[in-house]
């Protein structure tokens, strides 16, 4: 592997042009596809396997021209206070409202509080609920601007009005995520290189690896069902992992030119060695994300699958445009006082460092290295402090309620949430999250008879407060009923109301012949979460088992591997706990933008599990490998561990910066998952790089010892050598000057 990415540095440098027209070429093709490409569809809600669709299919088969899934507005009147909403003023402006909105030609049906018995018992809230022919993305502008017309003029006539529902949603707002990363990213690989160029060049390869990525999600967006979502989850993985990937190509190839190679050789050794890095680690997160296919949410695969590719194209870039770009500026990306005091010779730059020691100025070690010998020396306490710290933080994990948050978990500037608080107030909590039970009568011997039996037996079940009338479609074979439960859409009682009134399904289907099944947006996203939580552990395995073989087979060691998914699921663990503090405790939550706190996203967990894993391989193997490839030069277990930090713990430092500043500035705006997403990320990339992998992983090596790196003998021959030390390169390129192995200018990075 390494001798074959040497030569693919080598090229890339010596035709920088060829390379750079390729990738300049690769980009306007794909912003061409995309400017032709139809606009992002909406994430998709289709869960096959689970009730709760198998429902809203019955429901689109036997009511056609009716979806299921079609826009609906609940529009909540209010009268001031002392006063009735059935007032003689009141009714004529409700009225008025009602007879505007029905005209519609998108408009199915329009129903007036007054004639659907939807006015609260003290006479002071009421709603009218308009349902549409079509989904709320496919509603025109002039349908929703007919709606927005019809409650401003309510509200002059002195009601307060509100639109919950889908028809009228409102947009998330968009935040400065992206720029507030760029420019963290900015500044710190400019403290860490002490050049422009040099902090420039990976944020200009993540910007254009981004920019393809985007593109060509837009370009496929009709073809594969790519929803805007993708689109903002791949920019955040790609502008992190291609700064990231980039940046240690970038600080290798600065090291090479330290140690007296030329331009072209030092290019052709970071692509090499630290591309060895970048190409697995770049695999460990593909699998990590193509492993979200597994679980069958078509809307986790497309996510998956999005992020895959940013990734990749990351990979390549790293791989290709950054040595391209080296070749231009060979010397550009030194710090001024090496291109200033060794005039750009990697030579001569080693020997003013040398002279400079000489002459008995003392060097201060770095703070990695001083870290790393403070481990080395004491790994059991370092190793129980972080055990201890991580699994304290993860135990809020074990308080995990995982649903779908809705409109009570908006900002209460948003007229959702003051629909949602007026109709709590007016109804019940249990009004916002009413749950559709669909009967199928096809083989009942009396229809209505047992569409009746299944209202009664609703109607008798305890967390019940009431039941409508039953709706046939045309062909009388079946019905839909609304039930309406005492408590909140979120909480775990109506959670076990929709498991009980299923348990009642036997009985009721013996019974009367007919089968009934209950949906909704409440039932649909207990059984997301359900769906969910059966999957985690299936996941898990496939995902951490194949990156434990790959793990295995660049590091050839069967502890290190292990040591690796332990440290991960200390880390997501921690990350975990995190969440559920801060979106579900609230503890926190108004410090980092938390409108409402509540249950977290159901699709949040085992999506925040297959990007962790991927990153914090990410550093296990930048860390690891410089750690394995002074041991392979004949270094014993302490001072490989000093050795690997000298050579990686500020760039792994500044990578977890960045890699934090990306996701966390995506709380700043954008949709609910997104930020839960990016806080996520931000506190998992934290607890793995500078917990798990700068204090667990050095203190489990420095107590394993040599024994780290056992590999059976038989499973020693059957694995191929990949070589990601580049143990191969060190053979076949001479260094400039012979220097003895504890020599300390044969590790100077400048």
């Amino acid at each position: 592997m390494a001798t074959f990415l040497h030569r693919v540095g080598r090229w890339a440098f010596r035709r920088r042009r060829t390379v750079v027209l390729v990738w300049v070429a690769v980009l306007a093709a794909v912003f061409l596809g995309a400017s032709s490409a139809s606009e992002a569809s909406e994430d998709s809600s289709s869960l096959p396997g689970i009730e709760s669709q198998q429902a809203f299919d019955l429901i689109n088969e036997r009511f056609p021209g009716a979806e299921a899934d079609g826009a609906e507005a609940r529009i909540v009147f209010v009268a001031e206070r002392g006063q009735q909403v059935t007032s003689a003023a009141s009714r004529s402006a409700i009225g008025e409202l009602v007879e505007a909105v029905a005209d519609g030609p998108q408009v199915a049906d329009a129903a007036s509080p007054f004639d659907a018995n939807a006015v609260s018992k003290d006479k002071s809230t009421a709603y009218a609920t308009v349902t549409y022919k079509v989904a709320s993305d496919d509603l025109t502008d002039a349908s929703k601007t007919d709606l927005t017309k019809a409650v401003e003029q309510a509200r002059d006539a002195g009601l307060t009005v509100e639109v919950g529902g889908s028809a009228l949603e409102t947009e998330a707002a968009q935040g400065v995520g992206e720029v507030l990363g760029v420019l963290v990213a900015a500044v710190v690989l400019l403290i860490t290189f002490g050049s422009l160029a040099a902090a420039g060049l990976p944020l200009l390869t993540a910007i254009l690896g981004v920019s393809i990525s985007l593109a060509a999600i837009t370009a496929l967006s009709s073809a594969f069902g790519f929803s805007s979502t993708v689109g903002e989850l791949a920019m955040m993985l790609g502008l992190a992992v291609g700064i990231d990937y980039s940046l240690f190509v970038v600080s290798r190839y600065r090291e090479e030119r330290a140690k007296g190679n030329q331009p072209q050789e030092a290019a052709a050794l970071a692509v090499g060695t630290a591309g060895s890095a970048v190409v697995f680690a770049g695999l460990t997160v593909v699998i990590a994300l193509l492993g979200l296919s597994v679980i069958g949410v078509p809307m986790l695969s497309k996510m998956g699958i999005g992020s895959a590719g940013a990734v990749m194209v990351g990979v390549l870039i790293a791989l290709t445009a950054v040595p391209a770009l080296l070749g231009f500026w060979p010397n550009a990306v030194l710090s001024r006082r090496d291109r200033k005091g060794g005039r750009c010779s990697g030579t001569k730059i080693l020997g003013l460092v040398g002279r400079t020691r000489a002459a008995g100025t003392t060097t201060k070690a770095p703070r990695g290295v001083r870290w790393a010998q403070f481990v080395v020396r004491r790994p059991l306490p370092v190793l129980l402090l972080s055990v201890i710290g991580l699994g304290a933080l993860a135990v809020p994990s074990l308080d995990l309620r995982m649903g779908m948050p809705g409109d009570e978990a908006k900002s209460t500037a948003t007229t959702e949430r003051r629909a949602y608080d007026a109709l709590a107030e007016g109804f019940g909590p249990g009004f916002n999250g009413p749950l559709t039970v669909v009967v199928d009568v096809k083989k009942a011997k009396d229809p209505q008879a047992a569409v009746a039996a299944v209202s009664a037996e609703l109607a008798d079940t305890k967390g019940v407060v009431s039941v409508s009338p039953a709706r046939f479609n045309e062909a009388k074979d079946a019905a839909v009923i609304a039930a309406v439960p005492s408590t909140a859409p979120t909480s775990q009682q109506t959670q076990d109301l929709v498991h009980t009134i299923r348990s009642e399904r036997s009985a009721v289907e013996s019974a009367t012949g007919a089968d009934f099944k209950v949906t909704g947006t409440t039932a649909l996203n207990i059984d997301v979460g359900q769906k969910m939580q059966d999957a985690l552990i299936p996941y898990l395995a496939v995902v951490v088992g194949l990156a434990f073989l790959l793990l295995a087979l660049v590091f050839r060691s069967i502890l290190v591997p292990l040591k690796a998914a332990l440290g991960f699921l200390l880390s997501v663990g921690a990350a975990l706990g995190a969440i559920v503090t801060v979106f579900q405790q609230g503890h926190g939550a108004g410090f980092f933008g938390v409108d409402e706190t509540g249950p977290i996203m159901s699709t949040m967990p085992i999506f925040l599990v297959g990007i962790v894993f991927g990153l914090a391989m990410d550093y296990q193997v930048f860390l690891v490998s410089r750690i394995r490839e002074a041991h392979i030069h004949g270094e014993g277990p302490g001072q490989a561990i000093v050795t690997g930090f000298r050579h990686s713990a500020q760039v792994v430092g500044a990578a977890a910066l960045i890699m934090m500043a990306v996701f966390g500035g995506f709380m700043t705006g954008g949709e609910s998952l997104v930020k839960m997403v990016g806080f996520g990320l931000a506190s998992a990339v934290f607890f793995d790089a500078f917990v798990v992998r700068m204090a667990f992983v050095p203190a489990v090596l420095a107590l394993l010892g040599k024994r780290a790196w056992w590999l059976p003998r038989w499973l020693d021959r059957l694995m191929p050598r990949v070589d990601v030390e580049g143990e191969a390169l060190t053979q076949q390129v001479s260094a400039p000057r012979d220097l003895p192995a504890d020599d300390p200018r044969a590790s100077v990075t400048v």
